[in-house]
């Protein structure tokens, strides 16, 4: 097949031999089934900012920071060199989170670096070769969706104990090869304890996963494990191996979680919105 144009610096650079086949493209990337000597891997293209259609990545990027004081700056100014910054932070993102959660024991696919907005990362295929399917192509036994639901649940505390919260996850981002489910798509990975928005992220994120698993075991649609793994993280009593019940009790005093997230979004937008007609104002002046 005709090489991409993102892909054809790697291959000059010899770090891609061929590209065999696309894979799969997405709400953020494409992705191409690539040949690295004699390894087949996977290169994941990330789209330009105009191009992703990623909702409230505003959201996402709360509490993320980079070394550079200078490149800090410019991203938080929204200059032409701090949108290129945020870019490359927002690919980077999932490279670090990626080697963070192999660390803590959450099974993702084994990054190989990022080169220019390229990832290339390990095909995670079945015992045959073929490309493991999503979670949402396959069907299960009651007893089978338990026990996958519970490993998910054990990965998504390992990560939350990294310091991270997918905020993006349901079965259309979750592999499942003989061995069991593997997460991917990483590059909005928030911060749980810097972005405000993190425990309605990690809300979700069980919730999607639960929903579907709950079609083959219904029984789980009645399970609290977001509450109950919310509330082990704020006590400070996070185990990645902790065992979970499911069980929680509301505390009648508790604020209501999703009205927050609610208004902080439409809060974010409001700045926005404000932040782009104060610019507008500016540019019209200039040109005065």
């Amino acid at each position: 097949m005709k090489t991409p144009k993102r892909i054809q610096p790697l291959i000059d650079d010899g770090l891609v031999d061929e590209v065999l086949r696309p894979l799969m493209s997405g709400k953020e990337a494409s992705v191409y089934v690539v040949r690295c000597g004699n390894e087949i891997r996977c290169a994941k293209v990330y789209k330009d900012a105009a191009q992703r259609s990623f909702k409230q990545a505003v959201l996402y990027q709360e509490g993320r920071k980079v070394r550079n004081s200078r490149r800090q700056r410019a991203m938080e100014k929204g200059s032409g060199f701090g949108r290129n910054q945020q870019e490359a932070a927002w690919q980077n993102a999932e490279v670090d989170a990626l080697y963070r959660l192999a660390a803590a024991g959450v099974r993702v696919p084994e990054p190989y670096g990022c080169f220019d907005g390229v990832l290339l990362m390990e095909l995670v295929t079945d015992d045959e070769g073929n490309v493991a399917p999503r979670l949402n192509d396959v069907s299960m036994s009651a007893e089978q969706a338990l026990e996958d639901h519970a490993v998910m649940m054990q990965y998504i505390v390992r990560m939350l104990h990294a310091g991270l919260v997918h905020g993006d996850l349901s079965e259309f981002n979750v592999l499942v090869d003989d061995y069991g489910p593997v997460i991917i798509d990483l590059p909005q990975a928030v911060d749980a304890a810097a972005n405000n928005n993190a425990k309605g992220m990690l809300a979700r994120d069980v919730a999607n996963i639960t929903a579907y698993y709950a079609m083959f075991a219904p029984e789980l649609a009645e399970t609290r494990y977001a509450d109950e793994i919310w509330a082990l993280f704020e006590a400070g009593d996070m185990d990645p191996d902790a065992e979970l019940t499911g069980l929680f009790e509301d505390d009648p005093e508790a604020p209501d979680v999703d009205a927050l997230l609610e208004n902080i979004m439409a809060a974010m937008e409001e700045e926005q919105e404000r932040k782009a007609r104060q610019k507008s104002a500016e540019d019209g002046d200039e040109e005065d």
